[in-house]
Order: C-alpha cells, then sequence, then structure tokens
C-alpha cells in the first residue's frame, strides 16, 4: 500500500510538471480545436522545412493513389538549412515521424532547436506540444513504444531521449548522450549525422554519421528507456553512411553516399555490424532509403531518380532499376501496405506520386507541389 501511494505521488508530481512545461502549446492547440489522437488514414504528411516558419502539410490519399491537399499546418518552430545544402536542408532521413499506436505526428524544427507533437485524426492536424530537442539543429526522430529519441546534428551531435505520457513527450532524465563528432568539419551537410533508428526488436539505437567519421554506431537501450553510456562504433571508411532501414529478415540497411550504393548488414547483438551485400545505384547522391513491399528505394538527389531493389536470402541486395523524379531526389515514404510510393523532391519542392508493381517496377500516378518546401526534407505516407 506504502508503494501505490508512492507511485501515485509520483505520477500526480510528473502530470503537474508536465502541464507546467506545455502549458503555453496547450492553450494554443485548444484554441484551435485540436481533435483528439486517432488513425491517420489515406494520408500523407509533408514538412516544408521552411526556414521562415516550418510547417506540415496534409494531403488526402484518393483511392488511385493520387494526392490532394487537406490542410496546412504550421509547426510553431522554425526550418533549418546546413552549410553546403542545397535540395536537402536538413541532409537528414527520419525528420518527420508518424507513431499510430498514440495517434501521433511529430516533427523537428532544425531552426529552433524545438519538435513539435500534433495530434492526428484522420487527415486533420492539431499541435499539443513544441518542446526543446535536448541539443542543437535537430533532423531525425525514432519512436518504440512510448520510448522516443531525437538526434541533433550540429556541435558535435547527440540523442535526447523523452516518454510519451499523456499524448505529449516528457524528456527522460538521463538520456542524452553526445556523439563525440568534430563539430568544424565541412562542409556541415556531408559531416553531420544523417539518421537514428531502433532495432526491429527495440533493443538497440542505430546512428549514422556520414563522412563525419563514417561510422554506424550502435547503442544498447536499457529496460528504462535509457541509452548505454557510449555506442559500439562500426567504421566503413569512405562510405558516408546515410539512411537506415531494414529488411524483413531483420538485417540493417544503409544507404550510403560516399560508395552512392545500398548496402546490407547483419546486426548482431553486442552492436558490431558485418557487411552481406553491396550493390551500387549507378546514380549520384545516394542518400535515402524507403522500404516497400520487401523492396527497398534508394533515393539519389544528383541523379533525380529513384534506384529498386529486392533483398534476397542472407541479406542480399539485386538493383532493380532506375525511375526518373523531379529534380532533387530526398525523402520517400512507402504507404503501409506498399502499394504506393511517394518522393520528395528538393528542387522545386515538389512530391512525386508512383505506384509500386510486385516486381519493383514504378509507375508515375502524378505529382504535387508542397508550398514553401524548396529544400525541404520530411515525409509519411500512412
Amino acid at each position: 500500500m506504502r508503494n501505490l501511494s508512492r507511485l501515485v505521488a509520483v505520477m500526480a508530481l510528473a502530470a503537474t510538471g508536465l502541464a507546467a512545461a506545455v502549458a503555453p502549446a496547450l492553450a494554443s492547440a485548444h484554441r484551435h480545436h485540436v481533435p483528439r489522437p486517432g488513425a491517420a488514414r489515406r494520408v500523407v504528411f509533408v514538412q516544408t522545412d521552411n526556414t521562415a516558419g516550418n510547417q506540415v502539410i496534409a494531403y488526402h490519399r484518393r483511392a488511385d493513389g493520387t494526392l490532394r491537399l487537406a490542410g496546412t499546418y504550421p509547426t510553431g518552430g522554425l526550418g533549418g538549412q546546413l552549410d553546403g545544402s542545397v535540395v536537402d536542408h536538413l541532409a537528414s532521413q527520419g525528420s518527420l515521424s508518424y507513431d499510430p499506436a498514440h495517434g501521433l505526428l511529430l516533427a523537428v524544427n532544425a531552426g529552433s532547436d524545438t519538435v513539435s507533437v500534433f495530434s492526428v485524426r484522420g487527415d486533420r492536424l492539431g499541435l499539443r506540444q513544441v518542446i526543446r530537442s535536448g541539443g542543437s539543429f535537430p533532423v531525425s526522430i525514432a519512436v518504440r513504444g512510448d520510448l522516443v529519441y531525437v538526434l541533433n546534428a550540429l556541435s558535435g551531435g547527440s540523442v535526447q531521449g523523452y516518454r510519451i505520457l499523456f499524448h505529449q513527450l516528457v524528456p527522460l532524465a538521463g538520456s542524452n548522450r553526445s556523439l563525440g563528432l568534430d563539430p568544424s568539419a565541412a562542409p556541415q551537410f556531408t559531416n553531420t549525422p544523417g539518421q537514428l533508428a531502433f532495432s526491429p526488436d527495440g533493443s538497440q539505437l542505430i546512428v549514422t554519421t556520414k563522412a563525419n567519421g563514417n561510422d554506424i554506431d550502435v547503442f544498447g537501450v536499457r529496460a528504462d528507456g535509457r541509452l548505454t553510456a557510449a555506442p559500439v562504433v562500426n567504421s566503413e571508411p569512405g562510405t558516408v553512411p546515410f539512411a537506415i532501414s531494414f529488411d524483413r529478415a531483420g538485417h540493417l540497411v544503409i544507404a550510403e553516399a560516399g560508395t552512392n550504393a545500398l548496402a546490407s548488414f547483419a546486426l548482431s547483438g553486442n552492436g558490431s555490424v558485418a557487411l552481406l551485400s553491396q550493390v551500387g545505384t549507378g546514380d549520384a547522391a545516394t542518400c535515402w532509403v524507403a522500404p516497400a513491399r520487401g523492396l527497398f528505394f534508394a533515393s539519389n538527389a544528383g541523379s533525380a531518380a529513384i534506384s529498386g531493389y529486392s533483398s534476397g536470402p542472407g541479406g542480399q541486395l539485386t538493383l532493380l532499376g532506375q525511375t526518373g523524379t523531379d529534380p532533387g531526389t530526398v525523402d520517400a515514404s512507402a504507404t503501409p501496405g506498399g502499394r504506393y510510393l511517394y518522393v520528395q523532391t528538393g528542387g522545386n519542392g515538389i512530391v512525386d506520386e508512383f505506384a509500386v508493381g510486385a516486381a519493383g517496377t514504378l509507375t508515375e500516378i502524378g505529382s504535387v507541389p508542397v508550398p514553401g518546401s524548396v529544400g525541404g526534407e520530411g515525409i509519411v505516407a500512412a
């Protein structure tokens, strides 16, 4: 009984502190009739990353896969631009993340060092919270259950953990970890970390460092949500590891900008990785990768093209071919069933729409402009 009383007291204190921390954001959100968190249905969300004011643009997905503008939602923060970037201002993957379990959409505000939390109902969003990212220039978000980690790209790089409580983010004390990268390495867009992602079983958190080390860093995730004190550093010289995905067998899949290739790795429980397959895209500036129907599609910003891959036994990759896009091919996302693929292109701020064939063929079905999103990154299909 005494333990129960202590638990109730702790919960009450946590709720009180949370309310004080997010009261301004909640007040603003309530004035705008925030929908209660629910499911995102037949919708694609795109982040503009506009430095004058970041926004999330919602598109309704019609039955044929084409998109229709449904709404524009300010994040309450600013977009950012890394030095040297042209079509990919954040030079990252995962800057916009949908959490279906809690009905939340999470967006980074790189220019404000904050993260915005939206409730989702259908194709409608409601801003619930804007919270500090725990570092400088947030670029990627990973969600696992009620655990969230944010990757900060500047000042040597860092990761910060949060818990989801009452549909808000609550900072996890003692969870911040420095990546120890060289903060002066230039240009910024190739020398900042590219993404963080949980392993399929949630026991590890993977971070790519791009050219600032050419490493795949693997932290262990403890039962309390905090990370091991330091990661296992897997050096991959010259590869510029960027975006992260996993195949159906749990093999790690990395888009490598240095080799313009997609590579698969066996990820061990001790945090080490072993190369299984590496296959070039045949294109330039290969940085992003999106899974769909057991296939992978790598975005090539320097060639305005998507390269398709199949993944076979033992993580072996096979190049299926290339499909052209609008200029500045960056982030991409497939619908949950993998029937449609949406590709964000930063040259002119356009999303290209594709139907995905069973053999990995892409058929263009249309495109939509994204207002104010030249150089923007962050896309989620739900």
